[in-house]
C-alpha cells in the first residue's frame, strides 16, 4: 500500500545562474559583462512549474552576502580586496556577512533584502519550502557585517588577536606573523603566478577555513576563508574548551535564529563535519 505521506524531494538552485539571459560567458568578465541570475527570476511560473515536478523545497545557493569584486561602496557595503577572492563573482561560502544577502543577486541593491523576502514569499504561495546555506566553520577573510540587527556584536569584535587559542575568540591567530595571500591569476596552475601580494592587510593572520595554520597559505588553501573557534584547540592537539559554552556557539545560534525569522524552513550545513559535534548537539 502507498504511503501518503510526500517524499521530500530538493532542488538545489545557483540563484547567479538560475535566469541569467546574458550568453556572452566572457573570461574573467564583470557582472556587467556576464550577468547574473536575479531573486526575481523565481518568478510565479517558475515555482508553479518546479512544484508541479514535485519537488518539495528549493534549496537556494549563494544567498547569504560573500566577498564579490563588484563595487557597492555607494550602498554602504565595503569594497572587497581582490587579492582575497576567488574568482570575480566570489565563492559563496566565503560569507562577508551573516546578516545579508548577495547584494549581485538583487535588481535594486537597496531594498535587497525585502526582495528575498519577496522570494521566500513567492516560494512558500507555490507550496514549497525554502533551505539556504549555513556556512559555520569559516567566513570570508574580509568578514563584517555592516547589516547585524541591534544587539549583536561582530565576530571577533572582542577576541583578543595576542593570543594564538582563547576559547571565547571567534578566530584563530597566528601571533607575530605577516599575512601573505597568493595572487588571483591562479587556473593556470604555474608555479610563476604563485607570487604573493601584500596588498591586503592582516595583522596578526588568521588561520584558512581548511584548518591551515600558516601565515602564507598556498594557491591550493581556502586563504580567502578564515576559520571559526568552536573552542577546539587544534595546536594542542586539539584539546576542547567546551564549559562554559565558546561565544562562537551562541553566535552562530543567533546567525540561524535571524534566518528563521525570515521564513527559511531549513539549512543545508556546509562542511559541518568540521564543525565539532557538541556544538550540534548543544
Amino acid at each position: 500500500m502507498k504511503s501518503t505521506k510526500e517524499r521530500t524531494v530538493i532542488y538545489q538552485a545557483l540563484v547567479r545562474l538560475f535566469g541569467n539571459k546574458q550568453e556572452l560567458n566572457k573570461p574573467n568578465g564583470s557582472l556587467k559583462e556576464n550577468g547574473t541570475g536575479k531573486f526575481k527570476d523565481f518568478n510565479k511560473c517558475a515555482l508553479d512549474t518546479l512544484r508541479k515536478l514535485g519537488y518539495t523545497h528549493i534549496w537556494y545557493t549563494g544567498i547569504i552576502e560573500h566577498m564579490v569584486s563588484t563595487d557597492y561602496s555607494a550602498y554602504g557595503i565595503p569594497v572587497d580586496d581582490p587579492s582575497v577572492i576567488k574568482g570575480l563573482a566570489g565563492s559563496p561560502y566565503a560569507i562577508k556577512d551573516y546578516y545579508d544577502v548577495n547584494p549581485d543577486l538583487a535588481v535594486n541593491v537597496k531594498n535587497r533584502m525585502k526582495e528575498f523576502e519577496d522570494l521566500v514569499l513567492r516560494t512558500h504561495t507555490a507550496g514549497l519550502k525554502v533551505i539556504i546555506d549555513f556556512v559555520p566553520n569559516h567566513v570570508g577573510r574580509a568578514y563584517r557585517s555592516d547589516n547585524k540587527p541591534d544587539g549583536i556584536v561582530d565576530l571577533g569584535a572582542d577576541d583578543d588577536p595576542s593570543k594564538a587559542f582563547e576559547a571565547n575568540n571567534n578566530f584563530y591567530y597566528l601571533v607575530g606573523r605577516a599575512f601573505r595571500t597568493p595572487k588571483q591569476g591562479y587556473a593556470t596552475k604555474d608555479p610563476k603566478n604563485h607570487t604573493f601580494n601584500n596588498g591586503f592587510e592582516e595583522i596578526p593572520p588568521k588561520a584558512t577555513g581548511n584548518d591551515v595554520f600558516d601565515a602564507s597559505p598556498s594557491i591550493d588553501d581556502w586563504y580567502d576563508t578564515i576559520k571559526l573557534n568552536y573552542g577546539v584547540d587544534f595546536q594542542n592537539g586539539g584539546k576542547t574548551y567546551f564549559d562554559p559554552i565558546p561565544d562562537t556557539w551562541k553566535k552562530m545560534r543567533d546567525v540561524l535564529l535571524f534566518w528563521v525569522g525570515k521564513g527559511v524552513d531549513g539549512f543545508r550545513c556546509d562542511m559541518a563535519g568540521m564543525v565539532p559535534l557538541e556544538f550540534w548537539r548543544w
